[in-house]
């Protein structure tokens, strides 16, 4: 197969031509309450053989990019993911992501196969590929839902490492090594590749921090760069070792994303933009494999019911199971039994059997896509309700500040440049008031274009860049400081945290 200018200039004009409208669909989706996977699916079933031409079918090609973009999706994910914040439920989390998806995956084959008339095989990879919940969707709609910190935790765990063992699971059924190596050898595979890439993650994730603080780079532009590199080495080691590549990449990122590392604000910025793409890649690719003349009243019938059985019984018990693991209230458990939200992983993990040819794999592809657009519609946007109905949603409480970082080698200290947020609580007071800890002190204040150096009794608004500079010992005492400030204003004192909305 060759590829010409002329097909590259149509590729490039076409591509970005359907990158700025999925951009756009962004802010509609928001205007309409609908999640934008599903405005990303439809482009790429209109831009497809049955509508406007374009004609896609490699299975093959479809799991490779699939994989890669998920990869990508993840990266960002561990980049944007608190620890601190994720560290109390991290046991839910991992429970969530292994036990938890065994009982779903059992739970969907008997209801596949005794209520749907599937066969053994087709019925467990069907429970197999809709079982993981989905990173982007994740990531991207309970950001916006405010939770307490610990139901955001436990769900971003769970999306981050659920991947792993499903893959594994819907690869060995697919090439039939299931059926010859027996379930004891498929856990024990499932087990070692999550350990090892985990394993082979922190290394990447610590090696790579302790790399990137003493490296100094030309650019600026090259430290988010080299970061997602970082994180794909780690992916691409974990690989070639035949172990789990998205756990590798997730916990290297994850690690990544919470050392002091040099520009860390616009790392995080420049890998929300690459995944933000991959997501939109994916999802309109996934569109182009439908065939819409394939999608009969049996296969809506078929995706409803898998939906229903996935939604009010298989993902509720998994839930109870994996909660023994850390108890959490009855309230709490039942949103995060509704916030299991399935998005691109389903449809991508079915190109596994897809390009494996698996006899019935098509077939497989349309109930999980009918499926996936089914359960979207009913879960995502009813989200912030059943938060409120449960009560277990909060206030939105006033947003971080935006820290940027950039060593000052020869002293030993950090140069943070502070962004007082709209909301920040940070709006009125004083720099004397901040007591930042001994040998900090904030040395500039920016305020619409001008430069002021600030004394004891200059008052900060909404909108300020503060330059402050800190002892790289105290960096982190630093940080939290003006967090609680920005949270619970002069009061922070009082407060202790900083912030009067408890979890």
């Amino acid at each position: 197969m060759t590829f010409d200018v002329h097909q590259l200039d149509s590729f490039l004009l076409v591509g970005s031509l359907v990158t700025l409208v999925a951009i756009l669909a962004v802010r509609l989706s928001a205007t309409v309450g609908l999640p934008s996977l599903l405005f990303y699916l439809l482009m790429g079933v209109l831009l497809g053989e049955s509508v406007l031409g374009i004609n896609f079918e490699d299975a093959q090609l479809a799991h490779a990019l699939g994989f890669g973009a998920l990869a990508l999706i993840l990266a960002e994910g561990g980049l944007t993911t608190s620890w601190r914040e994720m560290r109390p439920s991290i046991r839910l989390g991992v429970s969530l992501a292994t036990v938890g998806v065994a009982v779903s995956v059992a739970v969907v084959a008997v209801g596949a196969h005794f209520l749907l008339g599937l066969p053994w095989e087709l019925a467990i990879l069907l429970g197999a590929v809709c079982s993981p919940t989905d990173a982007a969707a994740v990531f991207s709609v309970l950001r916006v839902v405010p939770l307490p910190k610990r139901l955001t935790g436990a769900l971003e765990a769970e999306s981050g490492l659920n991947d792993a063992p499903t893959v594994v699971l819907v690869s060995v059924i697919s090439t039939g090594a299931a059926a010859e190596s027996g379930l004891l050898h498929v856990a024990g595979l499932i087990v070692f590749e999550l350990a090892v890439g985990a394993l082979i993650g922190v290394l990447a994730g610590v090696v790579g921090a302790w790399i990137m603080r003493r490296v100094a780079l030309p650019s600026s532009g090259l430290y988010p760069l080299s970061v997602l590199c970082l994180a794909f080495v780690a992916y691409g080691g974990a690989s070639a070792l035949h172990a789990s590549g998205f756990a590798a990449v997730y916990v290297a990122a994850l690690l990544l994303g919470n050392q002091d590392l040099p520009h860390r604000v616009a790392t995080r910025s420049f890998a929300e933009g690459l995944a933000s793409l991959a997501q939109i890649g994916l999802f309109v690719m996934l569109g182009l494999l439908l065939s819409p003349d394939r999608i009969t009243l049996e296969i809506v019938s078929l995706g409803i019911v898998t939906g229903l059985i996935l939604t009010f019984v298989a993902r509720p018990l998994s839930v109870l199971v994996s909660s023994v693991a850390q108890p959490m209230p009855w309230r709490e458990l039942s949103f995060i039994s509704w916030a299991g939200l399935r998005g691109a992983v389903p449809i991508v993990l079915t190109t596994i059997p897809l390009a494996e040819g698996v006899d019935g794999a098509d077939k497989l592809f349309d109930i999980v896509f009918v499926m996936v657009v089914v359960y979207t519609l009913l879960t995502g946007p009813t989200l912030p309700l059943v938060a409120r109905v449960l009560r277990v949603a909060r206030r939105s409480e006033p947003r971080g500040l935006d820290v940027e970082a950039a060593p000052l080698e020869r002293v030993a200290a950090d140069l943070l440049q502070v962004t007082l947020a709209p909301s920040s609580r940070m709006h009125g007071v004083e720099v004397g008031e901040l007591r930042l800890p001994a040998g900090a002190s904030v040395s500039l204040v920016i305020r619409q274009g001008k430069m002021l150096v600030p004394e004891r009794r200059t008052v900060l608004r909404h909108g300020d860049d503060l330059l402050v500079v800190t002892p790289r010992r105290s960096r982190e005492a630093t940080e939290e400081r003006l967090r609680q400030v920005s949270s619970g204003g002069r009061l922070a004192q009082w407060l202790g945290d900083g912030n009067p909305q408890r979890d």
